[in-house]
Protein backbone atom coordinates (compact mmCIF):
# COMPACT_ATOMS: atom_id res chain seq x y z
CA UNK A 1 0.00 0.00 0.00
CA UNK A 2 1.27 3.66 -1.02
CA UNK A 3 1.83 6.00 1.51
CA UNK A 4 1.33 9.61 1.23
CA UNK A 5 3.35 12.22 3.30
CA UNK A 6 1.84 15.71 4.11
CA UNK A 7 4.58 18.22 4.50
CA UNK A 8 4.84 21.70 5.69
CA UNK A 9 7.94 24.02 3.80
CA UNK A 10 8.94 27.19 4.41
CA UNK A 11 8.07 28.41 1.64
CA UNK A 12 9.34 32.62 2.12
CA UNK A 13 11.27 34.35 5.05
CA UNK A 14 9.26 36.55 6.96
CA UNK A 15 9.97 40.50 6.83
CA UNK A 16 9.05 41.23 10.39
CA UNK A 17 6.24 39.45 11.88
CA UNK A 18 5.85 35.97 10.19
CA UNK A 19 2.64 34.72 8.76
CA UNK A 20 0.72 31.76 7.43
CA UNK A 21 2.26 32.55 3.85
CA UNK A 22 5.45 31.67 4.56
CA UNK A 23 4.62 28.37 4.76
CA UNK A 24 3.37 26.29 2.16
CA UNK A 25 1.92 22.74 2.75
CA UNK A 26 2.74 19.44 0.23
CA UNK A 27 2.11 15.80 -0.36
CA UNK A 28 5.00 13.47 -0.98
CA UNK A 29 5.06 9.95 -1.49
CA UNK A 30 6.68 7.51 0.82
CA UNK A 31 9.33 5.78 -1.17
CA UNK A 32 10.61 2.27 -0.02
CA UNK A 33 12.94 1.76 2.69
CA UNK A 34 16.62 1.38 2.39
CA UNK A 35 18.92 -1.11 4.24
CA UNK A 36 19.61 0.61 7.96
CA UNK A 37 16.30 2.76 7.75
CA UNK A 38 12.45 2.90 9.35
CA UNK A 39 9.48 4.60 8.46
CA UNK A 40 7.96 6.55 11.85
CA UNK A 41 4.52 7.85 11.71
CA UNK A 42 4.86 10.92 13.70
CA UNK A 43 2.30 10.83 16.28
CA UNK A 44 2.97 14.79 17.51
CA UNK A 45 4.78 17.57 16.53
CA UNK A 46 6.37 20.25 18.89
CA UNK A 47 6.26 23.62 18.29
CA UNK A 48 9.10 26.07 20.06
CA UNK A 49 9.74 30.07 19.93
CA UNK A 50 13.61 29.05 18.85
CA UNK A 51 12.31 28.00 15.03
CA UNK A 52 11.44 31.59 14.50
CA UNK A 53 14.79 32.58 14.82
CA UNK A 54 15.54 29.81 12.39
CA UNK A 55 13.25 31.48 9.92
CA UNK A 56 15.84 34.57 9.31
CA UNK A 57 18.58 34.54 6.94
CA UNK A 58 20.91 35.74 9.42
CA UNK A 59 23.72 34.54 11.67
CA UNK A 60 22.89 33.02 14.60
CA UNK A 61 23.86 29.64 16.97
CA UNK A 62 22.06 27.71 14.46
CA UNK A 63 21.68 27.55 10.63
CA UNK A 64 18.85 28.89 8.72
CA UNK A 65 16.18 26.96 7.97
CA UNK A 66 16.02 25.86 4.40
CA UNK A 67 13.47 27.39 2.16
CA UNK A 68 11.29 24.91 0.43
CA UNK A 69 12.81 22.36 2.78
CA UNK A 70 10.66 20.61 5.57
CA UNK A 71 10.34 22.57 8.76
CA UNK A 72 12.77 21.57 11.77
CA UNK A 73 10.90 20.36 14.36
CA UNK A 74 11.13 17.76 17.93
CA UNK A 75 9.17 14.71 17.23
CA UNK A 76 7.39 12.00 18.76
CA UNK A 77 6.65 8.24 16.99
CA UNK A 78 6.10 5.26 16.14
CA UNK A 79 7.99 3.12 13.97
CA UNK A 80 5.88 1.40 11.45
CA UNK A 81 8.33 -0.33 9.47
CA UNK A 82 12.01 -1.12 10.04
CA UNK A 83 15.04 -2.18 7.76
CA UNK A 84 17.24 -2.22 10.75
CA UNK A 85 18.06 -4.29 13.57
CA UNK A 86 17.71 -2.30 16.40
CA UNK A 87 14.39 -1.04 15.72
CA UNK A 88 10.99 -3.11 14.88
CA UNK A 89 7.74 -2.17 14.34
CA UNK A 90 5.67 -0.62 16.91
CA UNK A 91 8.94 0.87 18.86
CA UNK A 92 7.99 4.37 20.46
CA UNK A 93 10.53 7.14 19.51
CA UNK A 94 11.62 10.51 19.74
CA UNK A 95 13.55 12.33 17.16
CA UNK A 96 13.66 15.35 15.08
CA UNK A 97 11.14 14.44 12.05
CA UNK A 98 9.90 17.63 11.42
CA UNK A 99 6.51 19.42 10.52
CA UNK A 100 5.03 16.28 8.70
CA UNK A 101 3.37 13.14 9.05
CA UNK A 102 6.14 10.43 8.34
CA UNK A 103 9.52 10.35 8.31
CA UNK A 104 12.37 8.40 6.83
CA UNK A 105 15.19 7.67 9.51
CA UNK A 106 18.51 6.57 8.63
CA UNK A 107 18.43 4.20 12.13
CA UNK A 108 22.65 3.45 11.91
CA UNK A 109 23.00 7.27 12.41
CA UNK A 110 23.89 7.78 16.33
CA UNK A 111 21.46 9.68 18.34
CA UNK A 112 18.90 10.32 15.37
CA UNK A 113 16.11 8.12 16.69
CA UNK A 114 15.36 7.46 20.24
CA UNK A 115 13.72 4.44 22.20
CA UNK A 116 11.30 5.91 24.96
CA UNK A 117 9.29 3.99 27.65
CA UNK A 118 5.74 5.02 27.57
CA UNK A 119 5.03 3.12 30.50
CA UNK A 120 4.76 5.36 32.87
CA UNK A 121 5.27 8.79 30.80
CA UNK A 122 2.85 10.14 27.90
CA UNK A 123 4.70 10.06 24.39
CA UNK A 124 3.97 13.60 23.83
CA UNK A 125 5.70 14.37 27.91
CA UNK A 126 8.76 13.33 25.40
CA UNK A 127 8.46 16.47 23.81
CA UNK A 128 8.15 18.72 26.68
CA UNK A 129 8.82 18.01 30.60
CA UNK A 130 10.65 14.98 29.45
CA UNK A 131 11.83 16.46 26.97
CA UNK A 132 14.05 19.62 25.28
CA UNK A 133 12.01 21.83 27.31
CA UNK A 134 12.29 20.62 30.32
CA UNK A 135 15.89 19.63 30.03
CA UNK A 136 16.27 23.32 28.91
CA UNK A 137 14.52 24.49 32.10
CA UNK A 138 16.22 21.91 33.95
CA UNK A 139 20.16 23.15 33.08
CA UNK A 140 19.68 26.89 33.43
CA UNK A 141 18.50 26.47 36.96
CA UNK A 142 20.53 24.11 37.83
CA UNK A 143 23.95 24.78 36.04
CA UNK A 144 23.44 28.65 36.00
CA UNK A 145 21.18 30.01 38.97
CA UNK A 146 22.69 27.24 40.89
CA UNK A 147 19.90 27.73 43.78
CA UNK A 148 19.97 27.91 47.40
CA UNK A 149 17.07 26.89 49.42
CA UNK A 150 15.36 30.33 51.17
CA UNK A 151 16.60 32.02 47.56
CA UNK A 152 14.16 34.12 45.44
CA UNK A 153 14.06 32.67 42.16
CA UNK A 154 11.51 34.52 39.19
CA UNK A 155 10.52 33.15 36.18
CA UNK A 156 9.55 34.91 32.93
CA UNK A 157 6.85 32.85 30.45
CA UNK A 158 6.16 30.95 33.71
CA UNK A 159 3.35 29.43 31.69
CA UNK A 160 5.35 27.77 28.79
CA UNK A 161 6.77 24.67 28.66
CA UNK A 162 10.37 25.83 29.72
CA UNK A 163 8.89 28.38 32.64
CA UNK A 164 6.85 25.55 34.34
CA UNK A 165 9.31 23.17 34.76
CA UNK A 166 11.82 25.81 36.14
CA UNK A 167 9.51 27.10 38.57
CA UNK A 168 8.49 23.70 39.86
CA UNK A 169 12.12 22.43 40.04
CA UNK A 170 13.22 26.03 41.83
CA UNK A 171 10.05 24.88 44.81
CA UNK A 172 11.80 21.58 44.99
CA UNK A 173 14.73 23.16 45.77
CA UNK A 174 13.42 25.22 48.54
CA UNK A 175 12.85 28.44 47.34
CA UNK A 176 10.37 30.71 46.69
CA UNK A 177 9.23 31.27 43.06
CA UNK A 178 7.53 33.85 41.55
CA UNK A 179 6.47 33.81 37.75
CA UNK A 180 5.62 36.09 35.51
CA UNK A 181 2.99 35.44 32.59
CA UNK A 182 0.34 37.22 30.49
CA UNK A 183 -3.07 37.74 32.07
CA UNK A 184 -4.88 36.53 35.41
CA UNK A 185 -6.05 33.04 33.79
CA UNK A 186 -2.15 31.68 33.14
CA UNK A 187 -0.96 33.70 36.77
CA UNK A 188 -3.47 32.20 38.34
CA UNK A 189 -2.86 28.69 36.91
CA UNK A 190 0.51 29.29 37.62
CA UNK A 191 -0.09 29.26 41.48
CA UNK A 192 -2.60 27.18 41.28
CA UNK A 193 -1.81 24.30 38.98
CA UNK A 194 2.11 24.78 39.14
CA UNK A 195 2.65 25.95 42.78
CA UNK A 196 4.53 29.06 42.15
CA UNK A 197 4.36 31.01 45.39
CA UNK A 198 3.40 34.59 43.25
CA UNK A 199 3.00 35.29 39.55
CA UNK A 200 2.78 38.42 38.09
CA UNK A 201 0.68 39.23 34.75
CA UNK A 202 2.76 41.41 32.85
CA UNK A 203 -0.04 42.84 30.77
CA UNK A 204 -1.73 44.40 33.97
CA UNK A 205 2.03 46.51 34.36
CA UNK A 206 2.40 47.72 30.99
CA UNK A 207 5.76 50.08 32.08
CA UNK A 208 9.11 49.75 33.99
CA UNK A 209 7.68 51.68 36.93
CA UNK A 210 4.66 49.94 37.34
CA UNK A 211 5.90 46.12 36.89
CA UNK A 212 8.86 46.83 39.09
CA UNK A 213 6.72 47.92 41.94
CA UNK A 214 4.87 44.47 41.18
CA UNK A 215 8.05 42.88 41.70
CA UNK A 216 9.25 44.64 44.94
CA UNK A 217 5.62 43.19 45.95
CA UNK A 218 6.29 39.52 45.20
CA UNK A 219 10.12 39.74 46.31
CA UNK A 220 10.04 41.33 49.46
CA UNK A 221 13.80 39.77 49.82
CA UNK A 222 15.01 40.76 46.25
CA UNK A 223 15.87 38.47 43.32
CA UNK A 224 18.53 35.92 43.62
CA UNK A 225 18.13 34.08 40.16
CA UNK A 226 15.99 35.11 37.30
CA UNK A 227 15.49 32.28 34.41
CA UNK A 228 14.83 34.47 31.57
CA UNK A 229 13.10 33.64 28.30
CA UNK A 230 11.25 37.47 26.79
CA UNK A 231 13.94 39.96 27.26
CA UNK A 232 13.02 43.98 26.89
CA UNK A 233 11.22 45.78 29.96
CA UNK A 234 10.39 42.69 32.13
CA UNK A 235 14.65 42.10 32.16
CA UNK A 236 14.79 45.54 33.04
CA UNK A 237 12.69 45.34 35.91
CA UNK A 238 13.59 42.24 36.81
CA UNK A 239 17.46 43.68 37.42
CA UNK A 240 15.93 46.36 38.99
CA UNK A 241 15.06 44.58 41.99
CA UNK A 242 18.25 41.65 42.27
CA UNK A 243 20.00 41.15 44.84
CA UNK A 244 24.20 41.17 45.21
CA UNK A 245 25.72 38.45 43.47
CA UNK A 246 22.45 37.27 41.88
CA UNK A 247 22.17 35.11 38.65
CA UNK A 248 20.51 35.43 35.26
CA UNK A 249 20.23 32.55 33.18
CA UNK A 250 19.70 33.38 29.58
CA UNK A 251 17.25 31.35 27.76
CA UNK A 252 15.42 33.12 24.85
CA UNK A 253 14.36 36.95 24.25
CA UNK A 254 11.12 36.43 22.45
CA UNK A 255 10.37 40.63 22.57
CA UNK A 256 13.03 40.54 20.10
CA UNK A 257 12.62 37.67 17.56
CA UNK A 258 10.91 39.84 15.07
CA UNK A 259 13.94 42.01 14.62
CA UNK A 260 12.95 45.14 17.33
CA UNK A 261 15.80 46.00 18.83
CA UNK A 262 15.64 44.94 22.75
CA UNK A 263 18.43 47.68 24.38
CA UNK A 264 19.43 47.02 28.27
CA UNK A 265 18.17 50.37 30.08
CA UNK A 266 20.99 49.73 33.25
CA UNK A 267 24.02 47.89 32.57
CA UNK A 268 25.57 49.49 35.34
CA UNK A 269 23.48 47.26 37.84
CA UNK A 270 25.40 44.49 36.44
CA UNK A 271 28.74 45.73 37.89
CA UNK A 272 27.43 47.30 40.98
CA UNK A 273 25.21 44.00 41.78
CA UNK A 274 28.00 41.63 41.03
CA UNK A 275 25.90 40.04 38.88
CA UNK A 276 26.70 36.81 36.81
CA UNK A 277 24.60 36.81 33.43
CA UNK A 278 25.08 33.69 31.02
CA UNK A 279 23.17 32.90 28.12
CA UNK A 280 22.87 28.88 26.76
CA UNK A 281 21.90 26.60 24.50
CA UNK A 282 20.65 23.46 25.61
CA UNK A 283 21.75 21.15 22.40
CA UNK A 284 25.57 22.08 23.39
CA UNK A 285 25.02 20.56 26.78
CA UNK A 286 24.35 17.16 26.05
CA UNK A 287 26.43 15.42 29.09
CA UNK A 288 24.24 16.59 31.24
CA UNK A 289 21.10 14.97 29.64
CA UNK A 290 21.16 11.77 31.11
CA UNK A 291 20.77 13.43 34.56
CA UNK A 292 18.47 15.75 34.20
CA UNK A 293 16.03 13.14 32.34
CA UNK A 294 16.38 10.88 35.24
CA UNK A 295 15.08 13.62 37.53
CA UNK A 296 12.43 15.16 35.21
CA UNK A 297 11.21 11.24 34.06
CA UNK A 298 10.98 10.51 37.80
CA UNK A 299 9.04 13.99 38.50
CA UNK A 300 6.00 13.48 35.69
CA UNK A 301 5.86 9.57 36.74
CA UNK A 302 4.97 9.70 39.94
CA UNK A 303 2.85 13.34 39.46
CA UNK A 304 5.46 15.53 41.34
CA UNK A 305 5.95 17.78 38.26
CA UNK A 306 2.75 18.82 36.56
CA UNK A 307 2.26 19.87 33.03
CA UNK A 308 0.15 21.29 30.74
CA UNK A 309 0.06 20.97 26.95
CA UNK A 310 -2.08 22.73 24.23
CA UNK A 311 -2.75 20.77 21.58
CA UNK A 312 -3.62 21.70 17.72
CA UNK A 313 -5.33 18.91 15.73
CA UNK A 314 -3.53 18.10 12.19
CA UNK A 315 -0.53 18.94 10.43
CA UNK A 316 -2.26 21.79 8.56
CA UNK A 317 -2.78 23.63 12.07
CA UNK A 318 0.95 23.83 12.57
CA UNK A 319 1.48 27.67 11.18
CA UNK A 320 -1.25 29.23 12.70
CA UNK A 321 -0.34 27.29 16.22
CA UNK A 322 3.46 28.45 16.08
CA UNK A 323 2.12 32.35 14.98
CA UNK A 324 -0.14 31.86 18.09
CA UNK A 325 2.66 29.89 19.78
CA UNK A 326 4.99 33.70 19.58
CA UNK A 327 2.28 36.05 20.52
CA UNK A 328 1.14 33.82 23.80
CA UNK A 329 -1.75 31.95 23.07
CA UNK A 330 -0.66 28.39 24.82
CA UNK A 331 -0.74 27.26 27.79
CA UNK A 332 2.46 25.08 28.95
CA UNK A 333 3.65 23.05 25.91
CA UNK A 334 2.50 23.82 21.94
CA UNK A 335 2.08 20.91 20.27
CA UNK A 336 0.56 19.29 17.13
CA UNK A 337 -1.47 16.03 17.11
CA UNK A 338 -0.79 13.89 13.77
CA UNK A 339 -2.71 10.89 14.86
Amino acid sequence: MSLTNRQILLDNRPTGEPSVANFKLVETPVSALADGEVLVRNHYLSLDPYMRGRMNDSKSYAQPQPLGEVMIGGTVGEVVESRNSHFKAGDKVVGMGGWQEYQRVDANQRGVLQKVDTTHIPLSAYLGAVGMPGVTGWYGLVKIITPKAGETVVVSAASGAVGGAVGQLAKARGCRVVGIAGGPDKCGQVVSELGFDACIDYKAHPDLKSLSRALKEACPDGIDGYFENVGGMILDAVMLRCNAFSRIAFCGMISGYNGDPIPMTNPSLILVNRMKLEGFIVSEHMGVWPEALKELGALVATGQLKYRETVAEGIASAPEAFLGLLKGKNFGKQLVKLV
